[in-house]
């Protein structure tokens, strides 16, 4: 009969118990390292003046919201390519006195762009189309109109997502949930229900920036012809599925499952947005739905793209190529700050009733997403942002800091 060390297997019960104690030691002390930190920020918030300057002294997140009249804020911090902390703040609905909690969907707005931007380059990277020809030659239902712009330099999905396109319109304003909903072709081309102009060459391409969400909708129509496929479904293929973006959609209606976890837009004025929030059919220029979690997980992978340690979203050299800046604007889809260390890659969004910004160092897997249902979040958020780098010892993280 075999004998057996009971002497042995006690030690290394103990021996197991006691890494076991050890390890678990070290996730407390993390979290109550992360409880700390985060408890440091939302009691020392800075007013920010118009100088940029700190005032003197620190106060709560919570009176800051009320001062700027923002009901309802939500912010994720991410570190070492992983999630810190994620937490809501405030109403998301401040007629049903329902809260904001790290589940709350808020409108991207225009970090819409970026998400669509890093779709096109994985279209481009199984040669749906190139970066550089002229968008017509793809093009299907609808041609960019040439003019006297035209000439000579073409409109192409480099220019567009860096915003040399030349291409007019902006921005867009949403529609109520009671209006007529224009398809993407009466946004490009101009009807009776769109309450845009249209998407025209209007400067010369490659000449100078020209911020264009129309040219967003030229880029989403381009996507949308090479591959056959609606953009909604396109991008949970491309963008929402592999990294984990479970709670995004830019699907309306949106699906079922999120549609309860949508937060109400509110005014300058504090007034709800009529309906709750607008519908925007713009979906590459301002039509996702997401949290700071989610748009979290996207900026990680992104950066691991960018340092070359993961390749499931985009080759590195994609990544790279969005993040050299384009002579006279940003980078190619996404927007650039600072060198070494501090070089950071960002998008601020802004729809009726909701403002939001995602910044995340390039050669660090770090940063933050902060998400308001206010029209006065841009202050609140500044103020944010500016704390987190100060607590948590990181160079600065707003735009052009």
């Amino acid at each position: 009969m075999r004998r057996i060390n009971f002497g042995f297997i006690v030690i290394s019960l103990l021996t197991l118990a006691c890494n076991s104690n050890k390890k678990n030691k070290i996730v407390d002390s993390t979290i109550g390292k992360e409880l700390s930190i985060q408890s440091r920020i939302e009691n020392n918030i800075y007013k920010i003046d118009e100088n940029g300057k700190n005032d003197s002294i620190a106060t709560t997140l919570e009176s800051r919201m009320e001062a700027l009249n923002v009901p309802g804020v939500s912010i994720t911090v991410f570190d070492n390519n992983g999630i810190l902390w994620s937490k809501g703040y405030g109403k998301k609905n401040k007629e049903t006195g329902k809260d904001v909690n790290e589940s709350t969907l808020f409108q991207a707005a225009s970090i819409s762009k970026p998400v669509a931007s890093v779709a096109a380059f994985k279209l481009i990277e199984k040669n749906k189309f190139s970066l550089n020809e002229n968008v017509n030659s793809k093009l299907k239902r609808w041609q960019v109109p040439d003019n006297q712009f035209t000439k000579i330099e073409k409109v192409t999905a480099r220019r567009i997502m860096s915003h040399t396109s030349g291409l007019s319109t902006s921005g867009f304003q949403g529609y109520n949930k009671k209006d007529s909903i224009p398809t993407l072709l009466e946004i490009v081309q101009g009807s009776d229900i769109t309450n845009s102009e249209p998407v025209r060459v209007v400067q010369k391409p490659g000449e100078s920036e020209l911020y264009s969400g129309g040219g967003m909708e030229v880029l989403q129509m381009l996507m949308e012809d090479v591959t056959g496929e609606a953009f909604p479904q396109l991008l949970n293929t491309l963008i929402l599925d592999p990294t984990g973006m479970k709670n995004s959609s830019f699907a309306y209606p949106l699906p079922e499952k999120l549609d309860s976890l949508t937060a109400n837009g509110y005014k300058e004025n504090g007034k709800v947005v009529d309906g709750g929030y607008h519908i925007y059919p713009e979906k590459a220029a301002a039509g996702l739905w997401t949290n700071p979690t989610d748009l979290a997980l996207f900026m990680l992978a992104l950066g691991k793209s960018y340092r070359g340690e993961d390749h499931s979203l985009l080759s590195q050299e994609s990544a790279r190529t969005m993040m050299t800046r384009v002579p006279g604007a940003g980078g190619i889809g996404i927007g650039i700050d600072g060198d070494g260390d501090a070089f950071r890659f960002r998008h601020t969004g802004g729809n009726a009733g909701f403002v939001c910004y995602a910044v995340s160092f390039a050669n660090k897997g770090r940063g933050a997403v902060i998400m308001t249902n206010s029209d006065n979040g841009f202050p609140l958020i500044h103020e944010i942002v500016r704390t987190i780098s100060k607590e948590y010892n990181w160079p600065a993280m707003w735009m052009r800091e």
